[in-house]
């Protein structure tokens, strides 16, 4: 059995509790090396195995794989963050279909959630943003046209942009072009609850300046958008004394 778990941010007590006994139940264990916080190896037993993909091609994720399944060993493979986001798993679950071996995922703490945790940031105001587009610039990995930076700008929503720390003159052009003012909030938010956790408010004008002169060029996420450091919005009506809900009657005020 093969279970695909997400590490969360980066802080080993933010994976979930399943992922953590999985963790602790594993004959092997395939983690993203380059991403993943190797802490969380410590929740391993002494006799499991480890494996660092960061060296690995598909392939040879596959052969540990094949090879657990032909002892009946139970096999993780450890994803930064939340599997379903920027992991490329679809394409391992694909083969393991092909070879009839049976998965399942455990999902995890993104980092757009981490950073949202270590700036206590709330996404959707009332009355600024409803909506959280997470995206990234096109690199290796091509981005859709009709899913450009430039489109999702123009709606001015609150933006988690991953994987585009080294482009962020670009980005702030394109930012700019799409919709978003030169002076909207912007924050880089460095390995998201790390202990060696960075966090800078800036705008989307100055997120280029604000990464070099922090020295950061990697392993950043950028948010954009009102709601960082919003001080003017609307109450949320679920808590209003005279909204009724399924287990509340609202007061006459």
């Amino acid at each position: 059995m093969v279970y695909f778990v997400g590490a969360g941010s980066g802080a080993p007590d933010l994976i979930t509790v399943r992922g953590m006994r999985l963790l602790e139940q594993a004959d092997s264990i395939i983690y993203t090396g380059s991403l993943v916080n190797p802490q969380l190896l410590d929740y391993k037993k002494e006799t499991c195995r480890t494996y660092n993909s960061a060296k690995m091609t598909l392939e040879e994720v596959l052969d540990v794989i094949k090879e657990g399944e032909r002892h009946k060993n139970m096999t993780v493979r450890l994803h930064t963050g939340d599997p379903s986001i920027y992991g490329a798993v679809r394409e391992q679950m694909d083969e393991l279909d092909r070879l009839g071996i049976f998965y399942e995922s455990c999902p995890g703490v993104s980092a757009c959630f981490g950073a949202a945790a270590s700036l206590n940031l709330e996404y959707t105001l009332p009355g600024v943003s409803q909506s959280l587009i997470i995206t990234r610039m096109e690199g290796k990995t091509r981005v859709p046209e009709r899913e450009s930076i430039q489109s999702f700008a123009a709606h001015r929503a609150s933006m988690a942009i991953y994987l585009s720390t080294g482009m962020l003159e670009e980005l702030s052009r394109r930012l700019t072009a799409g919709g978003y003012p030169k002076e909207t909030p912007a924050a880089l938010v460095y390995k998201a609850t790390w202990p060696e956790e960075e966090t800078y408010i800036c705008t989307v004008e100055t997120l280029y300046d604000t990464a070099l002169q922090h020295h950061i060029t990697k392993t950043a996420l950028v948010l954009v958008g009102d709601v960082i450091g919003c001080r003017s919005y609307e109450k949320s009506r679920l808590y209003a004394a005279d909204f009724t809900t399924e287990y509340r009657t609202g007061k006459k005020l």
